[in-house]
């Protein structure tokens, strides 16, 4: 039995209830594992349709043999495929990103347990919270809590032995010297963990009872002391990003994904307090759906924050059963507030990110922006080689037109070419078009070069119209791309469509090709002026036979205008440029024809 024939078997005997399907290679590896609600269905469609995406067509064809385990429901089997995926780490699953090693809060399993911060936690020996993302947030947390609290630190307890100057100094209770009951110093440590868990409204109130008690004996100076530390709570509570005192326990996920990754965005509220901000990195190497990326998202972050919250607040509602979270989709008010702060968050560290790529290495920026208008604009290949045509006159007068090129998504100035327009008289722009498209492409053709992929024209329909013409009647109009960009609403049009293509203004596409269109309107335009500067400075001079640019220059110089020079006799100009050169201006200038040795000097 060939492997074709195992698989059929396979997907017959499949059952339509949730699981976790696992495939392996002919090497007996697990390249894949994933999850279904109904096995039979999702498992099947990997071999009932053409995929588009090339990497699932790859795994598809590598399959040798299917395994499932089946569960009650879809969120146990989403459970399971993380546990799996975690353990096997399969070749074509997605990737958790994140390398970076967090800290934590740690409180000791001790009778007077002591609390700092590690990367290196051990649930044997500490009571453990968070990981932080933040450790700014976590060191005012740390100082807060030494403030509040007079707490050990020394990491060896010592009995009976004299207190240290951390007693002096108010910083420790000293239970090395008996100072303190073990009771007592037990409620500081409940008090800690209710502040890091975000209940500060708790312990404030625990906090004012007690002082009140203190007063109400006359122990006026325990009294302060504890004021003192509702007053350094406070300052901390006030430091907290304060959203919505009614949201006492709710967590924020939110989504934002390219092409190569997805970055899950988590805040954690606590009595309306923002406690925790964190954001996963995900390698999409399947092009998995958003459901399923968020899903894997929180999944991870379950396992590194601990315990989810009851409630969740998502940007779309996940189609999974599950009475462990009640997710909400919020439409108005404070909670969609916090999703899209959530939003920007993941926004923000998927730019941040690709700033940084983009400066280790601009190649792929340049690549990243390539395929994004080859997306846009739906062509079959990566648009590496572009042209661009942009014609300038003055009101039909030195009509030239200009052409850049772009390889790699940068300008190829080498290849830049300016066209003085020769058939065309007077302003008409759509034959300018059509004489300077049709001289480079048949040039390019007769000198076998290599056509762009990718032409653009600054204009319109009209300019777009031109250009399409002339490449149909050279027989390039399948081979390349055309579109015209026009100037006024940076609409993008291609041939045949009544309608702009939409891409986003701000897309790194959209800006490429207004680079492009720009660059191309500055180098005709530099060219242009450069014309009309020169014919407006020609002069009769110019014209004279064996006068050139010194020569000019000189009688320019001592005549002051050409009108002096007209009137300045054969003698004056010989002096100052010599006989024979003096001959020929006068001459030229009084339409005379002197002989050399004849010439006269009167006036």
């Amino acid at each position: 039995m060939d492997y074709g024939e195992k698989i059929s078997l396979i997907l017959k005997s499949l059952p339509e209830k949730p699981g976790v399907y696992r495939f392996f290679d002919e090497n007996g590896n697990i390249i894949y594992v994933g999850k279904a609600k109904k096995l039979k269905r999702r498992v099947s469609s990997y071999f009932n349709k053409q995929h588009d995406n090339k990497k699932v067509r790859v795994l598809v064809s590598k399959i040798r043999d299917i395994q499932t385990t089946v569960v009650n429901t879809e969120w146990e089997a989403l459970l399971l495929e993380n546990s799996m995926i975690k353990e096997y780490k399969p070749r074509y699953n997605i990737l958790l990103k994140d390398d970076k090693t967090y800290p934590w809060l740690a409180i000791t399993k001790e009778d007077f347990p002591r609390i700092f911060s590690t990367r290196h936690p051990d649930k044997e020996q500490m009571q453990l919270f968070g990981p932080y993302a933040s450790v700014h947030y976590m060191n005012t947390l740390m100082e807060t809590l030494q403030e509040l609290f007079p707490l050990r630190t020394c990491r060896r307890l010592v009995k009976n032995s004299r207190p240290c100057i951390q007693y002096q100094i108010g910083k420790c209770a000293a239970p090395c010297a008996n100072l303190i009951q073990q009771s007592d110093y037990q409620e500081y440590i409940k008090n800690i963990i209710e502040i890091i868990k975000g209940n500060s409204k708790f312990v404030q109130q625990k906090l004012k009872e007690q002082m009140m008690q203190y007063a109400e004996h006359w122990e006026f100076e325990k009294a302060q002391e504890v004021k003192q530390r509702l007053l350094l709570l406070d300052n901390f509570i006030g430091k907290s990003v304060v959203v919505n005192p009614e949201l006492t326990e709710t967590d924020v996920f939110s989504l934002e994904s390219d092409e190569e990754c997805a970055y899950i965005n988590f805040l954690r509220v606590m009595n309306g307090s923002i406690i925790q901000s964190y954001t996963l990195e995900i390698d999409n190497k399947l092009d998995k759906s958003d459901e399923d990326l968020l899903l894997m998202g929180i999944i991870a972050i379950e396992e590194r924050f601990g315990k989810l919250c009851p409630e969740a607040i998502v940007p779309f509602m996940p189609q999974i059963e599950t009475d462990k979270i009640k997710f909400i989709v919020p439409q108005r008010g404070d909670k969609r507030k916090l999703l899209e702060l959530s939003q920007k968050n993941a926004k923000f560290y998927r730019l941040e990110k690709q700033k940084r790529q983009d400066l280790t290495d601009p190649e792929r920026r340049h690549h990243r922006v390539l395929q994004a208008l080859q997306d846009a604009l739906g062509m079959d290949r990566l648009p590496k080689h572009i042209e661009c045509f942009d014609n300038s006159n003055t009101q039909g007068e030195e009509p030239v037109a200009a052409m850049v090129c772009f390889i790699d998504g940068k300008p190829a100035k080498k290849e830049y070419r300016h066209f003085l327009v020769k058939t065309v008289v007077g302003p008409d722009d759509y034959s300018s078009m059509h004489e300077i498209v049709t001289r480079r492409y048949s040039r390019i053709l007769e000198e076998g070069k290599e056509l762009p992929d990718l032409i653009m024209v600054d204009g319109g329909k009209g300019q777009l119209n031109v250009a399409h013409e002339v490449l149909r009647e050279l027989g390039i109009d399948k081979k390349v791309m055309l579109v015209g960009i026009a100037e006024r609403l940076e609409d993008i049009y291609r041939v045949g469509e009544e309608f702009p293509l939409y891409i986003d203004k701000k897309s790194e596409a959209q800006k490429l090709l207004q680079f492009v269109r720009d660059e191309a309107h500055r180098f005709g335009i530099t060219h242009h002026r450069k014309r009309r500067a020169k014919k407006s400075i020609h002069s009769i001079l110019d014209d004279i036979p064996g006068i050139g640019t010194v020569l000019k220059n000189k009688l320019l110089t001592h005549f002051r205008s050409i009108k002096n020079i007209e009137n300045a006799s054969l003698d004056d100009l010989s002096k100052i440029i010599g006989k024979s050169k003096g001959l020929s201006v006068y001459q030229f200038l009084h339409a005379i024809d002197l002989p050399a040795n004849n010439a006269t000097t009167n006036k």
